[in-house]
């Protein structure tokens, strides 16, 4: 049974802790880290889960895993110590890797601990065909999200347009994966994730398209190399706590702590 210490206890947390519950899976959590002043609010989201207020506290509990669901400044705050000390951690928020000093000290931080970073494929698919490209020859990645306004409400799309008003489809951003995993942390860690995987985060095209009709959160990935083409596309449903992530994110992540535990691992 893996045994997982897990950063914040939020929506994504707590549709984590509902899937894992639901699978019937033999995971455990053995404790969630809140901000200080918070555990109330955290033991009153998630029921019985034990609640502590500093890293420390968490890994005391000796977790198999640590598994970040708070966001990108929660990688940046924690990431680097829990990866020194020797744990593994799982990271949705893939966005936060777009910023290079950090990537670098989450990097020598795993090889000081002799420890991993795990990258859940988060609200997409075809992560693993991009991988698989990439040793052949990856030539091109273009990643496109296409949200409701609403999904994009505090974020840098206000400035760009007035999401209120909206009548068709309109681009908030088009560049490179990096630029747009910093702009945007709540929304285009997709991108980043993509990145990862492909030709990284400055050879890696990204749109970014508020539109009022679109069916959800779609996602679009091409890519093209020397094993050949694919494209394809999700249309995921907004996750019931918060419009700008895609409810597969929270699955994703229950899936890769399940498969820590799977006899066959898809």
């Amino acid at each position: 049974m893996t045994s997982v210490g897990m950063i914040g206890y939020g929506g994504i947390a707590q549709d984590v802790v509902a899937a894992l519950r639901e699978a019937g899976a033999g995971t455990k959590i053995a404790g969630v880290l809140a901000r200080p002043g918070r555990a109330a609010k955290a033991r009153a989201a998630l029921g019985d889960i034990a609640v502590v207020e500093s890293l420390a506290d968490l890994l005391a509990l000796r977790p198999d895993i640590v598994a970040e669901v708070a966001g990108q400044q929660a990688v940046a705050d924690h990431g680097p110590d829990v990866l020194r000390r020797g744990f593994d951690l799982l990271v949705i928020s893939v966005g936060a890797l777009a910023e290079p000093a950090l990537l670098e000290r989450l990097k020598t931080a795993a090889r000081e601990g002799n420890s991993r970073m795990l990258l859940p494929a988060g609200a997409i698919g075809g992560l693993d065909a991009i991988t698989a490209m990439r040793l052949g020859g990856l030539t091109s990645v273009r990643y496109r999200s296409r949200k409701p306004p609403a999904a994009w409400r505090g974020s840098p799309a206000e400035k760009v347009a007035d999401l209120d008003k909206l009548t068709g489809r309109t681009v908030l951003y088009r560049g490179t994966a990096g630029e747009a995993a910093l702009l945007y942390p709540q929304n285009a860690n997709v991108a980043a994730a993509v990145a990862l995987a492909g030709l990284g985060f400055e050879k890696t095209e990204v749109e970014l398209v508020a539109d009022p009709d679109a069916p959800g959160n779609v996602h679009e990935i091409e890519a093209e190399g020397v094993a050949g083409r694919f494209a394809i596309q999700l249309q995921g449903k907004a996750s019931r706590s918060n419009p700008k992530t895609s409810a597969l994110a929270a699955l994703s992540v229950a899936r890769a702590l399940i498969n820590l535990d799977a006899t066959i691992v898809i």
